[in-house]
């Protein structure tokens, strides 16, 4: 065993000495030592009922002949962070949370890992960080909230609170009952309700084989997650003693099931960053084009909110992944998963029990997947939308640029109602390097929802935007303006084409103007010059390849 580094040999007399100050007994001394990475956090709502679950992770190891060990790991909450300078930090903490991953398990030699996590950067950071150091690995995500309900009509945090912001402004709704709904939207512990990122990737996760079955969709506070935790403590230790490491798991095949069921779900488009650095982490080639290609041969067949009006609980009573897979398996590919089936044999066993939740492939709710990716003169390296929360008047769109070089400028234009039909508000500066930290652009894009200018108005960035985000809103465009792209060179009504269907992002002014304009641009000065998001923006490499760190 790995452990056996810091528990043998006489020359180990001082580690064990610490090691009983812990509590470990001598005959603990031959069992497997299990790390439970656990994102415990009274900030974060996906995350404050995870002391329970840890005690059903720490006995199911117990039972099964393991050593628990907790240890802590950071998370930050993005609906907190959204709409101020905090949400520069919540893509920059993934690094941060892989780089923990890997210091903890390898300083203490531990034998396996169970990530408890649930939210959007941390369960991808969690899951880089594993397969970095390749050993065996299984993630028990918390499981999403239930809704809210407000005079009959159940809520969820996106459309019900972050879209009241343009529904107050235009006097849809009064601050007095905005306040009410506010108060109802979010009734307790887990995820945001809807199929924004960190449930996204919950469902790749269990799809990647690495979650026990149902774990995805399982609500918090259920019994049946409380099972799950306590099963994958078990499962962990038989993991270990058969040598099953992360990358047995999460090979080629595996990331391309996930990017198959992220297209028959429509869910968020930051799993495209996610996915991108997961494959990087391990070892695995994967390009943006890989994402539209599968998107093409991928029906949308659940449409849960910001795109349709289900949500998770809806989609966990139709069955869960395993049914959503049911239904694709005749495009899958049969990889192993961590409950010791494959793939087929999880969607055979599978039930649907909603045929409108998880509609069959002759009936979607659209012919492609969730996600397309764009290219164009704006986008020489690509550029991403979630295709599946975009009306079909929306789905082509010529506009007059509206520009603005940082998501408060566009805020406070939107809410002077600046920003108006027929424009494509430009927000720049917001990438990877420029921001830094490549913040989501969820206020900005609510308040154009919210303020019904939805049909009317589109919105591209080098940023990115929440898995809540709907409307043809344009993301991660690549090379961003901080790194000289195309997008840093827009002026103030120049026509931007958007044609989703043609997977196009085109500026639409002349090759020589496009040319002098090129060579003319001069960057705007570092918006952060010391701390960590300094450095993070010295070596962050570009979207299109994950923003991972070089």
């Amino acid at each position: 065993m790995r452990s056996d580094t810091v528990k043998k040999g006489m020359e180990r007399f001082p580690h064990r000495a610490l090691l009983f100050a812990t509590g470990v007994t001598r005959r603990d001394l031959s069992k497997p030592f299990i790390g439970i990475a656990s994102s415990f956090t009274d900030l974060v709502p996906g995350h404050i009922h995870m002391r329970e679950l840890e005690k059903f992770i720490k006995d199911g190891i117990r039972e099964a002949g393991g050593v628990p060990f907790i240890f802590g790991v950071p998370g930050i909450c993005d609906g907190i962070a959204m709409g101020h300078s905090g949400m520069r930090y919540s893509l920059a903490s993934r690094e941060l949370i892989a780089d923990e991953i890997e210091s903890i398990a390898q300083a203490h030699c531990l034998d396996g890992l169970v990530l408890l996590t649930n939210c959007d950067k941390i369960t991808p950071g969690m899951i880089m960080g594993s397969a970095r150091i390749n050993i065996p690995v299984i993630v028990v995500t918390a499981g999403p909230m239930k809704t809210g309900l407000h005079k009959g009509k159940r809520l969820s945090l996106v459309r019900d609170t972050f879209e009241l912001v343009g529904k107050v402004r235009s006097k849809e709704i009064s601050f007095k009952e905005a306040c009410r709904i506010e108060e109802c939207a979010c009734p307790g512990a887990g995820s945001c309700q809807g199929l924004y990122t960190a449930n996204t990737m919950s469902c790749l996760t269990e799809t990647m084989g690495l979650s026990l079955t149902g774990c995805a969709t399982a609500l918090a506070l259920s019994r049946e997650k409380e099972n799950i935790a306590y099963e994958s403590g078990k499962k962990i230790v038989s993991l270990v003693k058969k040598d099953v490491k992360i990358r047995n798991i999460l090979t080629a095949k595996a990331i391309e099931n996930a990017i198959r069921i992220d297209m028959a779900l429509g869910g968020s488009s930051n799993t495209v960053l996610h996915l991108l650095a997961i494959a990087h982490e391990a070892k695995v080639e994967l390009s943006l084009e890989m994402f539209d290609k599968i998107s093409k041969d991928t029906p949308d067949i659940v449409s849960l909110e910001p795109a349709g009006n289900f949500y998770m609980e809806d989609l966990d009573s139709a069955g869960g992944i395993p049914a959503v897979m049911k239904r694709l398996k005749s495009k899958l590919n049969n990889c192993k998963t961590v409950n010791g089936k494959s793939i087929y044999q999880i969607a055979d066993e599978a039930k649907i029990f909603d045929d409108d939740v998880i509609r069959p492939l002759n009936k979607p709710y659209r012919k492609e997947g969730g996600i397309a990716i764009l290219f164009g003169n704006l986008a020489p390296k690509g550029a991403v939308v979630k295709q599946a929360a975009v009306s079909d008047a929306m789905m082509r769109f010529n506009g007059k640029a509206i520009c603005f070089d940082s998501e408060e400028e566009a805020m406070q234009s939107i809410m002077r109602g600046k920003v108006k039909k027929g424009h494509v508000a430009v927000v720049r500066y917001e990438g990877p390097k420029g921001g830094p930290g490549m913040r989501e652009m969820l206020s900005p894009t609510s308040a154009i929802v919210g303020m019904g200018l939805s049909n009317g108005v589109a919105l591209i960035t080098d940023g990115r935007f929440s898995g809540g985000t709907r409307g043809p809103c344009i993301g991660h465009v690549s090379p961003e303006a901080a790194s000289g792209g195309p997008i840093a060179i827009i002026q103030d009504g120049d026509t931007i084409l958007i044609d989703i269907p043609r997977r196009k992002l085109e500026l639409l002014i002349s090759r020589k103007a496009f040319a002098k304009r090129m060579k003319l641009f001069k960057p705007i000065a570092p918006k952060i010059k010391s701390g960590y998001l300094a450095r993070y923006a010295r070596m962050v490499e570009p979207a299109d390849q994950g923003a991972v760190l070089s």
